[in-house]
């Protein structure tokens, strides 16, 4: 794969592109002025599609989640390779999007965090059909929505629902972590417990059982966990809510609960961990339930894996010494499904041969 990447370095002469960086960071700022907060994608979307038409992609289309396809044909239409970047952006609709520069700085909402990546996506896209090249097997573009918090990978999941039968490698592009090659999916399990009691009247209703009192004792419970280091896992309350006024006992309560690890078998146990810390809690003649909202599936491809490699190599010829991740991505689906992601790169079980 190394001399693979070498060879493809001395075909094109990546040294000869710096206009494809500046445009791709142009490109960047136009997507940045658009809002797309999880779930509202669509505006970004729409400007996206276009792009796609502008290159020739085939079977370009816009699909029910705002995810954005097209399809560049190769050679063979079988075992093609899948590109996807993410369109959302974790900043709410009304975030002023305006743009700061100091110096080689550039500074923005959602700049990063995916605006890059989908103009690193739409960078690609320009070069090969400006250099009229044709892969050796098709290449699928996505643009995906929901990857951030409570999208729960929904977008990167319909794109595997739609293409996953002709997929055989896959590369997810992320703005940040320059270097980061991803080939670990972390494992996410994610709740919302909610505490319900009858309440009442603080002063007149004293010792009556109080979801937050509740709640925060399971919660103190839970941050008491013997949380491994090794493999590393990670338990967090990110949110709280509930009440009805200060001299109130709550009858209501809720807190979002985030854990993760590099082990399913760890987050399993943790998660059971969590539930028996909330039976006991029902003992106390409170009600409980628990709400799932957000699964991520883990998966990883080895580090002598081709494609990593390869990435490694890609790197490597851009003075990068390249260093190997876990995280939690779109990338986690293609982990999970067996296929490949990640540079923030991801992976294959066969992978294409380079295209030219």
């Amino acid at each position: 794969m190394k001399r693979d990447v070498e060879s493809i370095c001395s075909q094109w002469g990546w040294g000869s592109l710096d206009w494809l960086a500046d445009w791709t960071l142009e490109e960047a700022l136009c997507i940045q002025q658009i809002a797309a907060p999880t779930f509202h994608e669509a505006e970004r979307a729409r400007y996206i599609a276009g792009r796609f038409a502008d290159f020739g992609l085939a079977d370009t289309a816009m699909d029910e989640v705002s995810n954005v396809y097209g399809r560049l044909a190769g050679r063979r239409s079988d075992a093609a390779i899948l590109i996807l970047a993410h369109t959302d952006t974790i900043f709410a609709a009304d975030t002023d999007l305006t743009v700061k520069r100091r110096g080689n700085i550039i500074q923005g909402p959602g700049l990063g965090d995916n605006s890059m990546g989908v103009a690193g996506l739409l960078g690609l896209m320009k070069f090969l059909h400006e250099s009229d090249v044709q892969p050796a097997c098709d290449i699928w573009f996505a643009a995906n929505s929901c990857e951030e918090g409570l999208g729960d990978l929904k977008g990167a999941k319909a794109v595997f629902a739609r293409l996953g039968s002709q997929i055989s490698a896959v590369i997810n592009l992320e703005g940040l972590a320059f270097g980061h090659i991803y080939n670990a999916g972390i494992a996410v399990h994610r709740l919302r417990i909610t505490a319900k009691a009858d309440g009442g009247h603080s002063w007149l209703h004293y010792g009556r059982p109080s979801a937050i009192h509740s709640l925060l004792e399971l919660g103190v419970q839970i941050a008491g966990l013997n949380i491994p280091s090794h493999p590393r896992t990670t338990c967090n309350i990110g949110l709280i809510e509930g009440g009805q006024a200060i001299n109130a006992i709550a009858s209501r309560a809720s807190f979002w609960l985030d854990l993760r690890s590099v082990s399913p078998a760890a987050l399993e146990q943790l998660r059971r961990q969590v539930h028996q810390l909330v039976q006991l809690q029902r003992q106390k003649g409170l009600e409980y339930d628990i709400e799932v909202v957000g699964d991520r599936p883990a998966g990883h491809i080895p580090a002598d894996h081709a494609l990593v490699k390869g990435a490694l190599a890609a790197l490597a010829e851009t003075g990068v010494k390249g260093a190997l991740e876990a995280g939690s991505t779109d990338g986690n689906v293609a982990a999970f499904a067996g296929l490949s992601g990640g540079h923030h790169r991801h992976h294959a079980r066969r992978p294409c041969s380079s295209p030219g």
